[in-house]
């Protein structure tokens, strides 16, 4: 194992709740099972590239703080390479399984496409030699179409059509290379697929423009053969005013519209779903219910901020909202739970990266065993289902499969006069039962 950036920090281990060494882990146990599964399988977890080894620390006040040794003096592709390395050393003595990136992450931009092309080629290699050394696995790759001035008005729906044809090559490479580095998945972000302002779009023409780059990427990923699961990422906002892929239901909306609801799963993300006003249990239990739940970008977000602050998930509800949902559906199979999360602008020290992962990854396991202990106590499930019971009734399963007409529940309720009183919600007694639990 390569130790020479963190030569003081081994392979975490597993030391239990009562441990008080900030370098284990206190929840996460990979192979302890729950469910008939270990905590590995059913978290599924990756490491991001893109925070993990670009983010500096900068913001739109700042400059950057997080200024990383081993990216001393280097630039362009030398710095794309000196990374390399560095990333697989946390990713292994972390325990990570999987990783993601974007292209423009993993290797800078070209002068031309090409050279972009050949750039990424070039470190394409080295993942690929890092993958087999470490065994750590591509959970899902995509293209960067959101921070070179060419898409300053989009891409796939852009109302330039070089532009479009652009992001149509870009994403060809990405799906290759991702492909070549038997990557699960592969993950579409429209961060400028929207508008800034309606007096300039033409909604109908770009939503169809956008769907017809997601039918040729369809297109093309079965004619290279690969057989990843493609994810849509809802955010609602920011950069543009208004996202096309705004939330979980207005993604399934519009895949349903342009006929992509077969070949589409939604990769979800906690500080987007608040972002779009919702709950991440809400987001989740949106897909779930459309057979479209497939990835989770796991990180949160400051509810006294109004934009994306992709911080790691610490809390232990939301983390047990998020994993109820979740085993309600079946699980991950495809995707995982991926630490789109940032260390904090004022975390400076490169040890922050492994605290930051350990305490995401302790948080997920919490929810992890929280939730399965509460279905295993049943006592929710059975509320719910108690609060649904007339309609497992004659009528209810009537009306379900299609056996009444407005006219025959109108006869119905003339000679009854008046509904059945409605039960309590009992809602502050649920909360409590869950909280029993956390």
């Amino acid at each position: 194992m390569t130790t020479e950036n963190f030569p003081d920090i081994k392979s975490i281990a597993y030391e239990g709740p009562a441990s008080k060494n900030p370098l284990a882990f206190k929840h996460y146990k990979p192979d302890e099972v729950i469910e008939g599964k270990t905590m590995r399988e059913h978290l599924r977890f990756s490491i991001v590239y893109w925070h993990t080894m670009c983010g500096q620390g900068a913001d739109m006040f700042g400059a950057p703080t997080a200024l990383r040794p081993w990216e001393s003096g280097l630039s362009g592709l030398d710095l794309a390479k000196a990374r390399v390395p560095v990333f697989f050393e946390i990713a292994e003595k972390l325990g990570m399984p999987y990783y993601a990136f974007h292209d423009r992450d993993v290797a800078p931009h070209g002068k031309t496409l090409r050279q972009s092309n050949e750039y990424l080629d070039t470190i394409v290699a080295l993942l690929k030699e890092q993958q087999q050394r470490t065994g750590i696995k591509l959970l899902w790759g995509t293209a960067q179409l959101f921070v070179h001035p060419r898409f300053m008005h989009g891409a796939a729906t852009s109302p330039n059509v070089e532009v479009f044809a652009y992001s149509a090559a870009q994403v060809k490479k990405a799906l290759e290379v991702t492909h070549e580095l038997g990557g699960e998945g592969y993950t579409f972000w429209g961060g400028r697929e929207g508008y800034a302002t309606l007096w300039n779009t033409d909604m109908k023409r770009e939503l169809e423009h956008l769907a017809k780059f997601l039918h040729l990427a369809v297109d093309y990923a079965k004619e290279i053969g690969f057989k990843g699961q493609f994810y849509i990422e809802p955010k609602p906002k920011e950069p543009t005013k208004h996202q096309y892929d705004s939330d979980a239901a207005a993604c399934l909306n519009f895949l349903r519209e342009f006929d992509l609801l077969p070949h589409f799963k939604l990769n979800l993300e906690t500080n987007h779903a608040t972002l779009a006003g919702h709950s991440m249990q809400h987001e989740m239990e949106v897909a779930g219910a459309a057979g479209a739940l497939g990835s989770l970008d796991a990180n949160t977000g400051d509810l006294l901020l109004g934009w994306d602050t992709d911080q790691f998930l610490t809390d232990a509800p939301t983390a047990t909202q998020m994993m109820l949902s979740l085993m309600k559906y079946g699980g991950l199979t495809t995707g995982g739970v991926n630490f789109d999360a940032k260390v904090r602008r004022e975390s400076v020290d490169p040890e922050d990266l492994f605290f930051a992962h350990i305490g995401g990854m302790d948080t997920f396991a919490r929810g992890l065993k929280n939730a399965a202990a509460i279905r295993a106590d049943g006592r929710l499930s059975a509320a719910v289902k108690q609060r649904y019971s007339s309609w497992d009734g004659t009528l209810g399963k009537s009306i379900e499969q299609g056996g009444e007409t407005f006219a025959s529940l109108e006869k119905l309720m003339l000679e009854k006069g008046e509904a059945t009183a409605n039960a309590s919600g009992r809602q502050e007694f649920l909360e409590n039962l869950v909280n029993d639990f956390i």
